[in-house]
């Protein structure tokens, strides 16, 4: 029995329209899903004793649930627990511009970055819509408050769960549901150029950012393996056919690991290899962790690239630091933690 959650309103539509009810029963149980936020059939009152039974005998309303819940100064780490008994994480930021979540698209991931923790995790399934939705409904039920934007950036790479992802951008993108504009939707990917081909040819105006990390294919490919299967230049070849296409700025993401990536000659290299592309660089300074060898470029040294980048007149930023205490900065999701399967 399929989630009610992972529907679209245009699939919701079309469901009801086949049974024989009428289109705008999808509207009015998005209203009870997403604006009222009830989820119990019987308390969706103007619906009709038909619909009810058709909702109640043809979907489920079954959600995951938060098991842990971590603070750091303007940050929340929660662990979910899924239907299954998998587990997956997120991450709530608090910024003065507004509130937004990072969400995971997959139970783990095979892209395997060599400095990334999500990335020491296997892949085991992705996650449905449904799961992905969740996640923020949950998180916005838990504080109180409406979240202003999302980046699917946890653990998972998008890309590899592309069909999904996109109907998690259309449920909660639609102005009838939890109605989070396109220009605040953001979908990170290492690079799987297929899935970035089908992104430029969606509609809307979400986001796209490039886990980059190197300035070249002979650094990327010891820190990235998807580096060996696209090489730079066709990775840059599909964002400049993006841009021309969508006339959006691409986010350059960039950690930087000490003398691996952040040496002068590579802020020249990247530099050079920028030049004219509208992108800003977004470097991010690395979240060591106990169990990978890399090391954190010094600050000196990150703000040295950040003036080279600068010079050469490319638009980049030095990312804010978030919730390393909780182990929820960037890199660091994994839903690894001490308690058992089903404790609380």
């Amino acid at each position: 029995m399929r989630n009610i959650y992972d529907y679209t309103l245009e699939e919701l539509e079309d469901y009801f329209v086949s049974c024989g009810d009428k289109k705008f029963r999808a509207i009015q149980i998005y209203d009870f899903l997403y604006k009222k936020r009830i989820d119990e059939v019987g308390r969706m009152n103007n619906i009709g004793s038909y619909c009810q039974k058709i909702l109640q005998e043809n979907f489920s309303f079954k959600k995951i649930k938060i098991l842990l819940k971590q603070e750091d100064e303007g940050v929340s780490k929660y662990l979910f627990e899924l239907l299954d008994g998998e587990r997956i994480e997120s991450v709530l930021m608090f910024h003065d511009y507004g509130i937004s979540i990072c969400v995971s698209s997959q139970v783990g991931c095979n892209m395997g970055c060599r400095f990334c923790e999500s990335g020491r995790l296997r892949k085991v399934r992705n996650l449905e819509a449904y799961e992905i939705v969740q996640q923020i409904l949950l998180i916005e039920a838990d504080i109180g408050k409406r979240i202003t934007h999302v980046v699917v950036m946890g653990i998972g790479e998008p890309m590899d769960n592309y069909d999904n992802v996109m109907r998690f951008i259309h449920i909660i993108n639609n102005g009838n549901g939890i109605g989070i504009g396109s220009r605040h939707i953001t979908v990170s990917t290492c690079g799987v150029i297929p899935g970035i081909e089908k992104f430029i040819h969606e509609d809307g105006q979400v986001n796209l950012a490039i886990s980059l990390h190197a300035p070249n294919d002979e650094i990327r490919k010891k820190i990235m393996p998807i580096a060996s299967a696209y090489s730079m230049d066709d990775l840059f070849e599909v964002i400049k056919k993006y841009i021309k296409k969508t006339n959006r700025r691409v986010t350059i993401e960039y950690i930087m690991l000490e003398k691996i990536n952040d040496m002068d000659c590579c802020a020249r290299e990247l530099a050079k290899k920028l030049k004219g592309i509208l992108c800003y660089v977004n470097l991010i300074p690395y979240n060591e962790t106990e169990n990978i060898g890399y090391k954190r470029s010094s600050k000196a040294q990150i703000m040295r690239f950040y003036d080279i980048l600068k010079k050469e007149n490319i638009n980049v930023t030095v990312r804010r630091e978030f919730g390393g205490k909780v182990d929820a900065a960037c890199g660091q999701l994994r839903a690894n933690n001490t308690l058992s399967k089903g404790e609380v």
